[in-house]
C-alpha cells in the first residue's frame, strides 16, 4: 500500500528538515542543558546558582549530637512503710531515661572544640556526637551558660574540620543564609531563606540578641549551624517560634560574634564572667517624667541606686537621672538594660545618653566585673555534693530573678543523684525563700531531715527533694 501527499505536505516537508537542521547547529553551539523533567544546568550562557560547592565545606563541620539523662523518680506511696511493706516494694526511687537530639558546630578542629546550645546538653550524663563521616565519640563538658543558651564541648577525634567564623554585626536584612542541622534526628539536613530582622529579645528568660530567619529551623537543629552564602558561621540555631511545634518560618540564632565572646570565656574560666553599671533603675511613667522636669515624650529609666565605687559612678551619674539610651540601644524596661549589660564584654566602654532635667548628657563607663559568692556544694550540704553554687548578681537577673545558681554539677554526684542539673537557680528551701548563698547558709545551719528545693529550670518552676 503506497500514500500520496497533498501539494500543501510536498512543500511543507522541506521546510521541516530545514527548520530541523537550523536547531540541531544551533544546540551544537550553546551549553547542553539537562534532561527532559530535570532543571537545565544553564540558561542561556549563565550557569545556574548552586550551594552545593559552599555546602561541601560547611556539612564536615556541623555534627549531631545525642545526649542521655538518667531521671530518679519516686512515687509518693513509696515514702509509706506499710505500704513498701505490704507490697515488698524497695524504698529506692525508680529510673528513667530521657533522651534528646540536637547539633552541634565543630569551630576548633585542632582542640575538638564543638559549639551547641545549653538546652541540648544541660543535666545530660552521657554525651554522644556523630561526625558527618559516621564516627561517633563521646564529648566532655568544657563549660554552659544557660543565660545565653550557649554550650562548648569538647571530643577527642582528629581530622576535624572547622568552620570559618563570620563577623555576624555585619550582618543585613535581607541576606541570603542557610541552616544545617538535624531536625527530628532524621540526619544532617539543610534549609535556606533570609535574615529577617535582627537584634530580637524579650522571647524568655536570659540574656537575648537573637538573629531571625525564615530558614526551617525544627527540633534538632538546635545547636546547629546558621552560615553565609560563603560557608561562614554567623549564627547558631537555638529556637523556633510556632504556635504547634513545627516551623512556621520564625526562627532564631544566636549571633556568632555573642557565641564567640561566650565560649571565650567558658574555655577560660568554666564560667560566664558579667559585669554592670552598677545601678538600679525604674520604668519612666508620665508622672515621674513631669515630676523630673524632662520634655513631653521622653523615654528611659529613673536611676533609683547608685552602688559606691561603681562604674556609673565614676562616670558621673547621679540618682534622678533617667537613662535614656545604653549603647545606642533605647531604654524601656530594666528588662531592657540587664539585657544589654549582660550581653557587653567585661572592660569594653559603655556609651550612655543620660536626661538630667532639659540637658541631656553623654558618659562613658567601663562595664566592671561584679564579684559574687560562690561555694562548694558539699561545704553547706552533704546533699548538695557535686555541685559548684553561685549567687546571682543584682540587676543582672534574668526576669528579676534572684536565688542561688547551679553553675556545675558533677554526673553521678549526690546532687545529681536528687535531679538538679548545671543552670538551675534554688529559689526556696522547705517553703522558704533563697535569695543569696547567704541566705543558704543560714536555711541550713541547722540541717533539716527533709530538704525540699524550690528550683527554676529553663523558666518553669519545680520542686525537688534532696536526698
Amino acid at each position: 500500500m503506497t500514500t500520496s501527499l497533498h501539494a500543501e505536505q510536498r512543500w511543507r516537508l522541506p521546510l521541516l528538515i530545514v527548520v530541523l537542521g537550523v536547531l540541531s547547529c544551533a544546540a551544537a553551539n550553546r551549553p547542553a542543558v539537562a534532561r527532559a523533567g530535570t532543571l537545565p544546568v544553564a540558561v542561556g550562557s549563565m550557569p545556574l546558582p548552586s550551594l552545593a560547592p559552599m555546602l561541601k565545606g560547611v556539612m564536615p563541620a556541623v555534627v549531631n549530637i545525642a545526649s542521655k539523662t538518667v531521671v530518679r523518680e519516686r512515687d509518693p506511696f513509696f515514702n509509706d512503710p506499710v505500704f513498701r511493706q505490704f507490697f515488698g516494694l524497695s524504698s529506692a526511687p525508680r529510673e528513667r531515661v530521657e533522651q534528646s537530639l540536637g547539633s552541634g558546630v565543630i569551630v576548633d578542629a585542632s582542640k575538638g572544640y564543638v559549639l551547641t546550645n545549653n538546652h541540648v546538653i544541660a543535666g545530660a550524663d552521657r554525651i554522644t556526637v556523630t561526625l558527618q563521616d559516621g564516627r561517633s565519640m563521646r564529648a566532655t563538658v568544657i563549660g554552659s551558660d544557660p543565660a545565653t543558651d550557649i554550650a562548648v564541648l569538647r571530643i577527642p577525634a582528629q581530622h576535624l574540620s572547622a568552620l570559618p567564623v563570620a563577623d555576624s554585626s555585619r550582618l543585613q536584612v535581607g541576606d541570603f543564609v542557610v541552616a544545617v542541622g538535624n531536625p527530628f534526628g532524621l540526619g544532617q539536613t539543610v534549609t535556606s531563606g533570609i535574615v529577617s530582622a535582627l537584634g530580637r529579645s524579650g522571647l524568655g528568660s536570659g540574656y537575648q540578641d537573637f538573629i531571625q530567619t525564615d530558614a526551617s529551623i525544627n527540633p534538632g537543629n538546635s545547636g546547629g549551624a546558621l552560615v553565609n552564602l560563603a560557608g561562614q558561621l554567623v549564627g547558631i540555631n537555638s529556637m523556633i517560634y510556632s504556635p504547634s511545634g513545627g516551623n512556621v518560618g520564625i526562627g532564631f540564632a544566636i549571633p556568632s560574634d555573642l557565641a564567640l565572646q561566650i565560649m571565650r570565656q567558658l574555655i577560660r574560666y568554666g564560667s560566664v564572667r558579667r559585669g554592670s553599671l552598677g545601678i538600679e533603675t525604674q520604668s519612666l511613667t508620665p508622672v515621674l517624667a513631669h515630676a523630673l522636669g524632662l520634655r513631653p515624650g521622653a523615654e528611659g529609666l529613673v536611676v533609683t541606686r547608685i552602688q559606691p565605687d561603681s562604674a556609673a559612678a565614676h562616670a558621673g551619674m547621679r540618682r534622678g537621672d533617667v537613662l535614656h539610651a545604653l549603647n545606642g540601644q533605647t531604654l524601656r524596661t530594666p528588662s531592657d538594660l540587664a539585657n544589654i549589660e549582660g550581653l557587653l564584654p567585661i572592660g569594653r566602654a559603655a556609651h550612655m545618653v543620660v536626661l538630667r532635667g532639659m540637658r541631656q548628657l553623654d558618659l562613658q563607663a567601663p562595664i566592671e566585673p561584679v564579684p559574687l559568692a560562690t561555694a562548694a556544694g558539699s561545704t553547706i550540704d552533704p546533699r548538695l555534693a557535686g555541685s559548684l553554687l553561685s549567687d546571682l548578681a543584682s540587676g543582672r537577673r534574668p526576669g528579676g530573678l534572684s536565688g542561688v545558681a547551679l553553675t556545675r554539677v558533677a554526673p553521678g554526684s549526690r546532687a545529681a543523684a536528687s535531679g538538679l542539673r548545671p543552670g538551675d537557680v534554688i529559689i526556696g528551701i522547705n517553703q522558704r525563700r533563697v535569695n543569696d548563698i547567704a541566705d543558704l547558709r543560714a536555711l541550713l545551719a541547722i540541717p533539716p531531715r527533709r530538704m525540699l528545693l524550690t528550683v527554676v529550670r529553663d523558666g518553669r518552676g519545680l520542686n525537688i527533694m534532696a536526698e
